[in-house]
């Protein structure tokens, strides 16, 4: 099945106008739910039934991730997002950002006690500010000023071609420690700000992060994407074993990345033939390489439906809890791929993981969708407690609604400008 490239016999979703309708109107239940995220600094968690917590504060995380979300409700014509963009960018602007020495904490004013400056947050960063830019919010062209100065200045090694991981509050130590995960949400962004400022340094950037991780380690791997290495970038392949669950940095390989991956290496190959340049041959071998691994290692593998959260080096299950986000860029990448090569199995892959989101994800309950279940696909709060992402499931409404480039959230405007006048 892996291996079948033969042109699909019979309709697909992406091209069925019902099914459009239904990705909009799944995408609208989503954004109803989140807005009640907002808090006077930023956005927070809400849990299970959308509500926060008495002592909820403003995460770095959720609030770019929400900007970036309520960018792309506003630039598609949905009422009442502009005023939540632009309460990101002032959160993004104020009490998230270190104002005596650049870049931003993790925790509004770092009330966690935590003052360390992130890869990882610093790319979210840079993709809110970049889709605000583009929905017109007031001060987002100062805060993208503001990230890809960090980015330029503190973050990306060209010796390396990548991302640095993370740095002390005032810049002067640094971690030893090179990551995937960053450096996968780094690519996004630089898709983005590519998109958002027309300087095409930042596709040469992902280009080259691409080629290093995925092309260079991946490639080499049986398209298993390793996640952790030292700063001379050797694989650190017993990282985290005696924390296999960690919600950012697991032990062993992460299926979920292998399908944002593929997808971001689609987008970037489409990015690339946009502006004129030329698009290296590998980068659709390995966006099908890095799918059909995940696919084949980790749908299905303990006897239940569903994608495990990560594997071994044998590629056996560790964590078997199934989390919304993984499903959620399976589902997406199976999308992309579709429209790239339009083989059925792709289309057939596509509909078995909306089967699977919309029959044990959606809550119709309490609102969104599950972010995690256990092995019998039961609701379960082992890793992420509460339902604080709009960020993957609202993308994965909305990706099958667009061409693979520009980036998301510039491609929603081009679709909402090209519209025929009534």
């Amino acid at each position: 099945m892996t291996g079948d490239t033969t042109p699909f016999s019979f309709g697909s979703w992406l091209h069925a106008p019902v099914h459009q309708q239904w990705l909009q109107t799944e995408g609208l239940r989503l954004l109803s739910f989140a807005k009640a995220s907002k808090v006077p600094q930023g956005f927070a968690n809400l849990d299970a039934s959308g509500r926060l917590q008495a002592d909820a504060i403003a995460e770095t995380m959720n609030t770019t991730r929400m900007t970036h979300s309520f960018a792309m409700a506003h630039v598609q014509g949905i009422p009442g997002c502009l005023e939540l963009v632009e309460h990101g960018v002032a959160a993004l602007l104020g009490p998230l950002r270190d104002a005596e020495h650049g870049g931003w904490y993790a925790v509004a004013e770092h009330r966690d006690g935590n003052t360390g400056k992130a890869a990882y947050l610093h790319a979210f960063v840079a993709l809110a500010a970049s889709s605000a830019v583009q929905a017109g919010a007031t001060n987002a062209q100062e805060l993208l000023a503001q990230a890809t100065q960090i980015i330029d200045q503190h973050f990306w090694n060209e010796e390396e071609g990548a991302l640095r991981e993370s740095f002390s509050r005032d810049w002067s130590e640094e971690e030893r420690y090179r990551g995937a995960n960053s450096n996968m949400h780094g690519t996004e962004a630089f898709l983005a700000l590519a998109d958002a400022t027309g300087d095409s340094r930042w596709l040469e950037r992902a280009l080259q992060i691409v080629e290093r991780l995925i092309h260079g380690h991946a490639a080499a791997n049986d398209f298993a994407v390793i996640e952790h290495f030292d700063r001379q970038w050797q694989p650190q392949l017993d990282y985290n074993a005696d924390n296999p669950a960690d919600g950012f940095r697991p032990y062993g390989t992460t299926p979920g990345h292998a399908f944002e991956w593929a997808r971001l290496v689609l987008h970037l190959e489409a990015a690339l033939q946009r502006a004129g340049f030329a698009a290296p041959d590998w980068l659709l071998h390995d966006a099908n390489g890095l799918f059909d691994s995940a696919c084949r290692y980790a749908w299905n593998v303990d006897g239940a439906p569903g994608l495990v959260y990560t594997l071994d080096w044998q590629n056996q299950p560790v964590v078997r809890a199934r989390l919304h986000w993984v499903h959620a860029e399976a589902s997406a990448t199976a999308a992309a791929l579709l429209k790239r090569t339009g083989a059925q199995r792709y289309e057939v892959w596509y509909r078995r993981f909306w089967d699977f989101i919309e029959r044990h994800f959606m809550d119709y309950v309490q609102g969104s969708w599950h972010h995690e279940l256990d092995t019998d696909n039961k609701p379960a709060a082992s890793i992420w407690a509460g339902k604080p992402d709009l960020y993957h499931a609202y993308q994965a409404v909305l990706l099958p609604q667009v061409p693979l480039a520009p980036s998301l959230t510039a491609a929603l405007v081009e679709l909402s400008t090209s519209s025929p006048a009534m």
